[in-house]
């Protein structure tokens, strides 16, 4: 499709949490990401995102440092980063020198995104920490430890004064808060680091938390605040064809509320589906997080999200019960946006 005259540019990037769609493999959804991340790159896209899960069927990858080595071996210019790691498991100072060390490997190409939630169920959590899962309850301290040590400037008497990060190099990653709530946009503009909002996993107020950001921000790891809102999106070429895939997302989302652990609906299982009134009544609740039609619908949707959270760019997760379809949702969104190939 040909763009709107005059239409505003708007950059895009990926968040891709690398889903098992059932009857394939975890190997056939690791493929299905290094595909799709090429292609991004192709298309234009600013920067491609992996999340960090833990102990689901549904999604299969617990390392997003590792698959970002292999997304840099394969594209050209896209940022690559975590979206994100879940800080609470780990020492920040390790953090800082993974991502060091693709930032040595992918100069100015990389972005560290954290966040404090789990990524999988408690008991996963505790067994992932060997029983120390904090709960987040550090999190603060350890966010502004990534930006003392990234940043050279960790203070006399830290842990970390006077210790050398490896690789010693002359350029650093972005460091982005990722949340959910407005705590992850208060801690983002206290420390000056860059802010993304999963309006995803809540549809109902984060226009609210990301103005609320750019208005308290504080110079720190950045010198201006600069934020992106993460949205749900499936386009496809026509109405019928983006609904019969929204129905594959509506089964995952009824399983989640029910707690079964599965991997992503087929679009088989999509036509076979028949909802009870409560599972209606979950899918109508947690329809407001997605963005669902076709170019033209979406496009409209997605610009006036945009400027209600005063967002620099727009991060697109899409899930859906094709791999081919998934794709097809970042090309119409290139062409109706007009991304530089």
């Amino acid at each position: 499709m040909t763009a709107t005259p005059n239409r505003p540019r708007l950059r895009l990037s990926v968040l891709d949490q690398s889903p098992v769609i059932a009857g394939h493999t975890a190997r056939d959804a690791l493929a299905a990401t290094v595909d799709l991340a090429q292609m991004a790159d192709d298309l234009g896209y600013t920067r491609y995102w992996c999340a960090e899960h833990h102990g689901l069927q549904g999604v299969c990858n617990p390392a997003p440092e590792v698959m970002l080595a292999r997304l840099g071996s394969v594209t050209r210019r896209i940022r690559l980063g975590s979206g994100g790691v879940m800080l609470p498991y780990y020492s920040p100072f390790k953090v800082a020198e993974q991502f060091r060390m693709l930032e040595g490997l992918f100069p100015n190409r990389i972005d560290l995104g954290v966040g404090r939630a789990p990524g999988g169920d408690m008991r996963t959590a505790q067994a992932v920490a060997m029983g120390d899962y904090n709960r987040g309850d550090q999190f603060a301290e350890q966010v502004q430890d990534l930006a003392w040590l990234l940043s050279g400037e960790v203070p006399p008497g830290h842990i970390a004064d006077g210790v050398l990060l490896q690789p010693a190099i002359d350029t650093r990653p972005e460091i982005w808060v990722l949340g959910s709530s407005d705590f992850g946009g208060a801690l983002a503009a206290k420390l000056g680091v860059r802010f993304a909002f999963a309006h995803f996993i809540n549809a109902h107020y984060g226009h609210a938390v990301a103005r609320q950001y750019r208005e308290t921000f504080a110079p720190g790891y950045e010198q201006a605040p600069y934020s992106a809102a993460a949205v749900f999106v499936i386009c496809a070429d026509t109405q019928s064809e983006a609904d019969a895939l929204m129905r594959a997302v509506d089964i995952r989302r009824v399983q989640m509320a029910y707690g079964i652990n599965a991997p992503i609906p087929s679009l088989a299982q999509a036509r076979d589906f028949s909802p009870t009134e409560r599972d209606r009544m979950i899918i109508e609740r947690e329809r407001p997080r997605t963005i669902c039609g076709t170019p033209e619908a979406v496009t409209e949707q997605m610009l006036a999200l945009q400027e209600r959270f005063a967002a620099d760019e727009l991060v697109v997760l899409s899930v859906t019960a094709s791999y081919a379809a998934r794709q097809r949702t970042y090309q119409l969104l290139a062409e109706a946006f007009e991304l530089d190939a």
